[in-house]
C-alpha cells in the first residue's frame, strides 16, 4: 500500500511538482544565479553564463517571467535597453541554489567517482 496521498507534493498536478520541473530545468538555476546580484542585461547573462544560447537564454527567462521569478524591464532609450531581475519570490531561491552548489563542490568527486565505478562494470558488448 502506498503511503502517498493526494496533495503530497511530487504527485502529478501538484504545484510543487510543477515548480520543482520549472526549477530543474537545465539552465533556471543558472540564470537565477546570474541575475543575484542585481539586474543584467541579456548579453551580459550571455557572457555570465557561458555555453548558453541567445534563443535558450530568452525562452528561459521568458518561462521565470511567466512563473513570477524573474522582471523584465524595458526602458524608452535608443537604442533599447531591457535588464532582467529577480523578483522577491525568485531571490528566494538563490540560497537554495547555494546550498546545491556547495553540495555539488563537496562531493561532485564522489559522484564521478560512482559514475566512472559504473561504467567499468558495463559490458559493453552487451
Amino acid at each position: 500500500m502506498s503511503r502517498f496521498g493526494p496533495g503530497d507534493p511530487f504527485l502529478a498536478d501538484c504545484p510543487a511538482r510543477l515548480t520543482v520541473e520549472l526549477i530543474a530545468d537545465k539552465w533556471t538555476a543558472v540564470v537565477l544565479y546570474g541575475l543575484s546580484k542585481g539586474p543584467v542585461r541579456h548579453g551580459e547573462l550571455i557572457g555570465l553564463i557561458g555555453g548558453i544560447s541567445r534563443k535558450v537564454l530568452t525562452q528561459t527567462l521568458r518561462r521565470l517571467e511567466a512563473h513570477g521569478l524573474v522582471r523584465r524591464h524595458a526602458y524608452a532609450e535608443v537604442p533599447p535597453r531591457v535588464e532582467y531581475e529577480l523578483t522577491p519570490l525568485g531571490a528566494t531561491l538563490i540560497d537554495p541554489i547555494h546550498m546545491l552548489t556547495e553540495w555539488a563542490r563537496t562531493n561532485g568527486d564522489a559522484v564521478l567517482d560512482a559514475l566512472d565505478a559504473g561504467s567499468e562494470t558495463v559490458d559493453p558488448t552487451g
